[in-house]
């Protein structure tokens, strides 16, 4: 069906980056995600700060984004130092996705960090850790990872097979970096 140029993976992410251009709204998205047949929304997510866990199916099976589900996985990827809440990004959320699919499914993922407010943010360069002036966790678009039982460079593998947003990789953090931006590695 497809030539070699328009790779199921390539497909994917022009139509959900066109989504995103057209629609600029939940909605409209979630009605152009059900017509590029996402895999399953469900994640499963443990917070290592606050000790708090969540399986959540978050999108339909008619590709509409469930609000109260979204606000979930906001609050459980809030910032652990401000308690603050955002909103996350809609493809870092649907990335997680696309990962655990990667691996097999049903996995859970350990947030080191989701959202991270402008305060926590600067107190951790303040502190002399080596995070971004302008992270993209401040804008809901960033979360740290591991998975338990299943190796970072594993994960990291996983993440790059996708060529779907950034992907950091500290082993002796002992995380793996996810975010919504453009395709890159470090």
């Amino acid at each position: 069906m497809f030539d070699s140029f328009w790779s199921r993976r390539l497909f994917l992410k022009a139509s959900m980056a066109g989504a995103f251009l057209l629609a600029g709204s939940r909605p409209a998205f979630a009605k152009a995600a059900s017509d590029i047949r996402l895999p399953e929304g469900k994640i499963s997510i443990y917070n290592t700060h606050s000790q708090e866990r969540l399986t959540i199916n978050y999108r339909n099976p008619s590709g509409d984004y469930e609000l109260d589900a979204l606000q979930s996985i906001n609050w459980i990827l809030r910032c652990h130092y401000t308690q603050e809440v955002a909103d996350m990004d809609l493809r870092v959320i649907e990335y997680l996705n696309l990962v655990d699919k990667e691996l097999g499914g049903g996995n859970e993922f350990h947030i080191i960090s989701g959202y991270r407010s402008p305060e926590y943010n600067g107190l951790l360069r303040s502190r002399g850790r080596r995070v971004a002036k302008r992270s993209l966790h401040m804008k809901g678009q960033a979360i740290d990872i591991s998975i338990p039982g299943v190796g970072l460079d594993k994960l990291r593998r996983a993440a790059l097979n996708l060529k779907y947003g950034g992907v950091g990789y500290y082993p002796g953090a002992g995380f793996v970096h996810l975010d919504s931006g453009s395709f890159r590695t470090w």
